[in-house]
């Protein structure tokens, strides 16, 4: 579960910049936000907290980059409202991937809200942090191109040796003889499998196919 650590905003003589009115409660300023994120629990997070001191609010959580969905950085998300600026102590709190990076920021200036990152030095509302951005596009865009070219090399290289890719095609005699040991209810599926090498998947499609 992650850690919620807040610092009182006095804007408006209300915490955080709220405001009360017809038992609703609505936000009237900006305000800077800050994440931190370690991916263990044996990671600890008080350096990236102590970057975002300045901040008005602060989340923080144990949780892999690797996953999207993110507890604490689905709340804060939540509550992003244009006008508002995202502080982290770096990029890769946001993704482990370029993909996952520009994902992020693509989101948060649809949001209409600024990024800064310390460790790059980078601030989204000025224009060196939009060559930044850019820079970072034309990254994520020619890893894209990379993998793709990559991927159609290994695929030509492999048709070249009479490899293709997709699943391997099974052997027509065990796929006969898993349906024939099936279809006579005299062996398990566990059976089946460890004599042809046909799984339960795989045999409940042949023997669907041949119906």
């Amino acid at each position: 579960m992650g850690i919620l650590l807040t610092k009182t905003y006095t804007k408006n003589k209300s915490p955080l910049g709220y405001l009360f009115g017809n038992n609703t409660l609505e936000r009237k300023i900006w305000m800077l936000f800050g994440y931190a994120r370690c991916s263990t629990q044996s990671q600890n997070l008080d350096r990236q907290i102590d970057m975002l001191s300045d901040c008005d609010q602060i989340f923080s959580e144990h949780f892999t980059g690797t996953k999207a969905n993110r507890p604490e950085w689905d709340r804060l998300k939540s509550m992003l409202r244009a006008g508002d600026t995202l502080k982290i102590e770096s990029l890769s709190r946001l993704g482990r991937s370029m993909k996952d990076l520009m994902q992020t920021i693509s989101f948060l200036q649809e949001q209409g809200v600024n990024l800064i990152s310390c460790k790059e030095n980078i601030d989204l509302s000025t224009p060196t942090g939009r060559l930044c951005l850019n820079i970072l596009s034309s990254l994520a865009e020619f890893e894209r191109d990379t993998i793709a070219q990559r991927t159609q090399e290994g695929l030509a290289s492999a048709r070249s040796r009479g490899r293709y890719g997709g699943r391997p095609k099974k052997n027509p005699r065990d796929v006969d003889r898993a349906i024939r040991m099936y279809e006579a209810k005299s062996h398990s599926l566990k059976e089946i499998k460890d004599l042809t090498g046909i799984p339960a998947t795989t045999l409940y499609r042949y023997a669907k196919r041949d119906q």
